[in-house]
Order: C-alpha cells, then sequence, then structure tokens
C-alpha cells in the first residue's frame, strides 16, 4: 500500500477508450485517480459531474484526472458517453489499483456485508510522489478540496 510521501511504483492499466494507460506517461503532470464503486450510480454519477464541472480548472494546475472502478472498459465508455466526462476511466477488475492505493474495504448494504471499492480520491504530484490521500469521500464538496489542493501544488 503506498502512502502520503512515497513515490507511487509505476503501474499499466486498462483505460478508455481502450488504450493501456502507464503512471510513468504522465511524469511531470499532476495526477488525481479516483475511486468509485461503481458506474451509473446516483454518487458516483454525481462525482464524476463534479471533476467534469471543473475540468479547465484542473487542466490550468497540470492535473489530469483519471476515475477508477471495477467496471469494464465498455461499461466505463457508455457512462462517458451518457454524462459526457472529458476524462478517461480506468477499468480494475482484477483489482490489481485498488489494492496498491487500498480501497477495497468491507461495506453493508440492506444488511449484506461484501467486499467493495471505498470512495477513495489520490493525488499524485509531477515527481510521481503521492501528495495527498482522500479517504472515506463524501462527494459533496470534495472536488472543490481536490482542486484546491491540486492549484497549492502546482504553484
Amino acid at each position: 500500500m503506498v502512502t502520503v510521501g512515497q513515490t507511487v511504483e509505476d503501474f499499466t492499466a486498462q483505460a478508455t477508450p481502450d488504450r493501456t494507460l502507464s503512471l510513468s506517461d504522465h511524469r511531470g503532470q499532476q495526477i488525481v485517480l479516483y475511486f468509485y464503486p461503481k458506474d451509473h450510480t446516483p454518487g458516483c454519477t454525481q462525482e464524476g459531474q463534479d471533476f467534469r464541472a471543473r475540468i479547465t480548472e484542473f487542466k490550468a494546475a497540470k492535473t489530469v484526472i483519471y476515475g477508477i472502478s471495477r467496471d469494464s472498459l465498455r461499461t466505463h465508455q457508455n457512462f462517458i458517453a451518457k454524462h459526457d466526462f472529458p476524462f478517461d476511466l480506468i477499468s480494475d477488475p482484477e483489482e490489481t489499483l485498488c489494492t496498491l492505493f487500498d480501497v477495497i474495504k468491507e461495506k453493508k448494504l440492506y444488511g449484506k456485508t461484501y467486499m467493495g471499492i471505498e470512495r477513495s480520491t489520490f493525488l499524485i504530484d509531477r515527481n510521481g510522489t503521492l501528495a495527498e490521500a482522500w479517504r472515506k469521500v463524501k462527494v459533496k464538496g470534495h472536488v472543490e478540496e481536490v482542486l484546491e489542493k491540486a492549484r497549492t501544488l502546482a504553484q
């Protein structure tokens, strides 16, 4: 598990629109990785829309955004198309990135216990170091907090 202040090991992952992405592709840029439970659900849709609404400001802060869930690339592509997200989504069905960032947690829904993604966001600086981690994220106001930190780091 990577912690704040550590260099994030290079990784490759499948991202929309059907390409392989490496962390090293973005050296010199800040990266937001936001993990969310499932495409097309209310909270996850709102979070994506909030990032979409601030995309110009993230770009001005030299920060790229990637959403990550265990959903398939096809589901991701439909999610992007439906909500006009201007950033790619990473498919992590094997939970490789979920494990690296330790976001798989025990959850409860309707009295059932299961393992799922805990909504979390990570900001990686231009040198590949984990600069900030937000866990147990509440959607409302979260993107603004991430943007503020990205702006501070970009200076």
